[in-house]
C-alpha cells in the first residue's frame, strides 16, 4: 500500500471509496437516499477534479495494486488546516490505510506551516470518532453539517503541532 497525491485520473476510485463508505458506515444514521444525495453533492467528478487542482488542498489517495483503497481531503488557510473527509473502502479497513492517510495529511499540513488541524466527523459515527481520538485528536466542539437539506450533528476534533 502506498499513499500519494491524488491525480484527476483517481476520480473514479475516490467516488467508489466514498460510495462504499457511505453505504457501509451510515445505514443507521442516514437514509439510503440521503447517503446517495450526499455522495452526489460532495463527490461529483467535476468537484473532485477541481479540489485536486487547488493549491490550498491536500488530497491524497491510498493505493494497493493500482486500486484506490482510501482517500483524505484537507484544506489549509495560514496556520489552520481542516480534514474534511477521510474514507477507506470497507474491504481495506483494519489494514492501516486510514492511519497512513491521516498521518500523511497531518504531516503535510504541519509541513505547510499549519499549527492546528481540525477534523470533522458525524457525531453518530462512533468508529470515525474513535479513529480521531485514538490518533490523538481532542474533541473541540460539536456543530452541525448539512447533507442534502437536513442538518446532522457533527463532532469537531483538533490536534496541535508538537
Amino acid at each position: 500500500m502506498s499513499v500519494r497525491a491524488a491525480m484527476p485520473e483517481d476520480t473514479t476510485g475516490i467516488l467508489t471509496v466514498a460510495q462504499a463508505s457511505w453505504e457501509g458506515d451510515y445505514p443507521t444514521i442516514l437514509s439510503r437516499e440521503t447517503a446517495s444525495e450526499g455522495v452526489a453533492d460532495w463527490y461529483n467528478p467535476a468537484l473532485i477534479k477541481k479540489e485536486i487542482e487547488r493549491t490550498d488542498t491536500v488530497m491524497l489517495v491510498a493505493e494497493k495494486d493500482d486500486t484506490v483503497t482510501g482517500f483524505v481531503h484537507a484544506l489549509w488557510n495560514h496556520d489552520e488546516g481542516d480534514i474534511l473527509r477521510l474514507y477507506v473502502h470497507p474491504e481495506a479497513r483494519r489494514s492501516g490505510v486510514g492511519t497512513a492517510l491521516l498521518q500523511s495529511a497531518v504531516t503535510e499540513l504541519f509541513d505547510r506551516g499549519v499549527d492546528l488541524v481540525r477534523a470533522m466527523v458525524l457525531k453518530d459515527n462512533r468508529l470515525g470518532n474513535s479513529f480521531y481520538e485514538d490518533y490523538g485528536f481532542a474533541l473541540e466542539r460539536e456543530g452541525e453539517t448539512y447533507i442534502g437539506e437536513k442538518a446532522y450533528p457533527e463532532a469537531v476534533y483538533v490536534i496541535h503541532r508538537q
